[in-house]
C-alpha cells in the first residue's frame, strides 16, 4: 500500500469513528478499479473502509467491527474468497449484514452462503450502481431494526428468505423472455394453494418451492434456455435434467429439504407421462402437482422465443382440456373456477403477489418491477 492510500485510509478510520450519523460498509474487492466503483457509488450516504482480500478485510473486521453495519464483497478474491471471509464474520460478528457479488452463478457458493454464511444478499456482475445501492439501503434498514429490537430470530428468517428472492431473481434474468416466470409460478401456486385451505406452514413451503422449482436451470447453457425454435434431442435432454439438479442443490440446503421433492416433480404428469421419474396420479407430491399446473399456464401465457404469448382464455381451455391426461384433474377443475382471480394476478403480478404472499407477512420483501413484468 502507496503513503497516499495508507493517508487515505486513515482518514476515513478517523472520519467514520468521528461520525455518529453515518453507517459504515466495509467493501472489499481485489481489483482495484471494482473497489473504487463501489467506492463511488456508496461514499456520498456511508463512511466506506476497504480491503483487496478477505485477510486485509478481517483485520477491519477485528478492529471495528462493532462500527460496521454491512460489508460487499467480491467471491473470487486471492488469499480468501468472499464466501470463506463471511463464515468468519458470522462467528465473530453476526450482526454485520453481508452481501456477495460475484461475476457468476455458482450453486456450490449459492448454498455455502445460505447454510453458513446468513448472507443478506447475492449480486451478479457486472452490476448496476443503483441496484447495489438499493441492495445496501435495504441492508442498512435491516441491520438498524436488528441493532435496535433484537429480534435476531425474525432477522435471520429474512435473510434467508431475502436469499431464496435473490437466487430466484438470478435465475430469471438468465433469459430475458422468462424473466418474472419464478415469481408469476409462485404466485399461480399460492392462488391454488389457499383454495385448498392448506395450513400456514405448508403454504409457506410452496411459496419457496415455487421460487426455487427451474433452480436446475441455473447451469444450463443459454444457448438452450434462450434457443429460437425447437430444441434438438440431445438439447431436450439437458433441459429435462433441470429438475433432478434442482434436486441437488435443493436438498443440500438444511432448511429446504423438505421441498427437494417437490422441485423434482413438477414435470410429473398424472398420466404417468412426465418426467424425471414416470409418477403418476397421487405418487407426485401435492406441490409438485400444483407447481405443474401454474408453470405451464405461466408458459402458455408468456412470450417465448418461439412463439408469441397465448391469451389466458386460450391457457384455460388447455388446462380444461388437459385435466386428467397432464393435471390432476380436480386441482385443473379448481384452477379453472379460480380463472378470473388468476387472470387479474397475471395482469399485476407485483400488487398480487403482496396479497398472496406467506413470507411477505412477516417479511417487508421489496419486489422489483424489473422482476415482476408481465410477458404478453
Amino acid at each position: 500500500m502507496s503513503s497516499c492510500e495508507l493517508r487515505e485510509s486513515l482518514d476515513v478510520v478517523l472520519n467514520f469513528l468521528n461520525n455518529d450519523e453515518k453507517h459504515t460498509v466495509l467493501v472489499v474487492d481485489d481489483e482495484e478499479n471494482n473497489l473504487q466503483l463501489l467506492k463511488r457509488t456508496l461514499r456520498g450516504q456511508y463512511n466506506i473502509l476497504t480491503a483487496h482480500n478477505g485477510s486485509e478485510a478481517l483485520d477491519i473486521v477485528k478492529q471495528y467491527g462493532d462500527k460496521i453495519s454491512l460489508i460487499v464483497s467480491d467471491q473470487k478474491m486471492p488469499v480468501m474468497e468472499g464466501t470463506e471471509f463471511f463464515k468468519h464474520v458470522r462467528e465473530t460478528n453476526p450482526q454485520i449484514i453481508k452481501i456477495l457479488l460475484t461475476g457468476h452463478v455458482d450453486t456450490d457458493i449459492i448454498v455455502s452462503s445460505i447454510n453458513d454464511c446468513d448472507l443478506f444478499q447475492y449480486i451478479l456482475k457486472p452490476f448496476e450502481p443503483e441496484e447495489l445501492k438499493i441492495a445496501v439501503e435495504s441492508g442498512i434498514t435491516k441491520y438498524s431494526m436488528s441493532y435496535n429490537n433484537k429480534i435476531f430470530y425474525k432477522e435471520l428468517r429474512e435473510l434467508f428468505y431475502k436469499t431464496i428472492r435473490a437466487i430466484s431473481n438470478a435465475l430469471d434474468t438468465k433469459d430475458s423472455y422468462t424473466n418474472g416466470h419464478s415469481l408469476r409460478v409462485t404466485l399461480y401456486s399460492m392462488i391454488l394453494a389457499k383454495q385448498l385451505g392448506l395450513d400456514e406452514d405448508y403454504m409457506e413451503d410452496i411459496e419457496i418451492a415455487g421460487l426455487l422449482h427451474d433452480i436446475g436451470k441455473i447451469a444450463m447453457p443459454k444457448s438452450i434456455l434462450c434457443k429460437n425454435g425447437k430444441l434438438t434431442d440431445e438439447e431436450f435432454a439437458i433441459m429435462k435434467s433441470h429438475p433432478v439438479r434442482g434436486e441437488k442443490i435443493v436438498i443440500n440446503i438444511k432448511k429446504l429439504q423438505m421441498i427437494s421433492e417437490w422441485v423434482k416433480s413438477h414435470h410429473e404428469r398424472w398420466d404417468g407421462k412426465g418426467y424425471p421419474d414416470a409418477l403418476k396420479g397421487e405418487n407426485i407430491p401435492l406441490a409438485g402437482r400444483i407447481i405443474a399446473l401454474a408453470d405451464t399456464y405461466d408458459a402458455m401465457t408468456s412470450t417465448r422465443p418461439y412463439r408469441t404469448a397465448l391469451s389466458h382464455e386460450t391457457a384455460i381451455s388447455e388446462i380444461k382440456r388437459c385435466a386428467g391426461t397432464q393435471f390432476d384433474p380436480r386441482l385443473a377443475d379448481i384452477f379453472v373456477s379460480l380463472s378470473d382471480e388468476i387472470d387479474d394476478a397475471r395482469k399485476n403480478p407485483e400488487e398480487a403477489y403482496k396479497k398472496y404472499s406467506f413470507l411477505a407477512k412477516n417479511i417487508n420483501f421489496k419486489i422489483s418491477k424489473e422482476t415482476t413484468t408481465q410477458q404478453s
